[in-house]
């Protein structure tokens, strides 16, 4: 079983981090797991999971340094080929306002949604702020329980619809 780091880079966003990062991980024998990266509000976050010997820090702190990223590691207990693939979207859209992520997310975990990837954003104006959030995530449950359940967060529209994936 490897050893597996989480790492986190966040930082002004800017060509080549991602090339950075890697070929300095990649020169040190370093293996990248599995990876989320995007950009938020002007800042490039980097999440992966990566195994190699030694210590990473060394590795990637003169790069971070170089490119201005804020770097922090974790032992993990992880390892790959544990994808959960997602059977239900989740669309949010309504008038920006504080409570609609917590609102829409305790609602699912009530009805035993795994949330496995959620992504917002702010659109519109400052004057009208619009709040749009995507959700990926798995349930047992009907699209029509859910439906329901999420009918009642009243002021935003909800849409609630099944993936369909083909593996083979």
């Amino acid at each position: 079983m490897s050893e597996w780091k989480m790492l986190t880079l966040v930082g002004e966003d800017q060509p080549g981090i991602v090339g950075r990062v890697t070929n300095a991980l990649y020169q040190e024998g370093w293996n990248l797991g599995e990876a989320s990266m995007i950009r938020l509000g002007g800042n490039f976050t980097i999440m992966m999971m990566v195994t190699g010997t030694g210590t990473v820090e060394p590795v990637l702190q003169p790069v971070a340094d170089e490119l201005g990223l804020h770097l922090h590691v974790d032992d993990i207990a992880g390892s790959l080929h544990q994808h959960l693939v997602p059977n239900i979207q989740v669309r949010v859209a309504g008038a920006d306002r504080a409570g609609i992520v917590a609102q829409v997310t305790a609602v699912l975990a009530e009805q035993g949604c795994n949330i496995l990837e959620l992504e917002s954003d702010v659109a519109g104006s400052s004057e009208k702020p619009v709040y749009i959030m995507h959700i990926q995530g798995y349930s047992d449950h009907p699209l029509e329980t859910l439906e329901e359940a999420l009918d009642n967060l009243g002021d935003i529209d909800v849409n609630v619809s099944s993936i369909e994936t083909l593996i083979g």
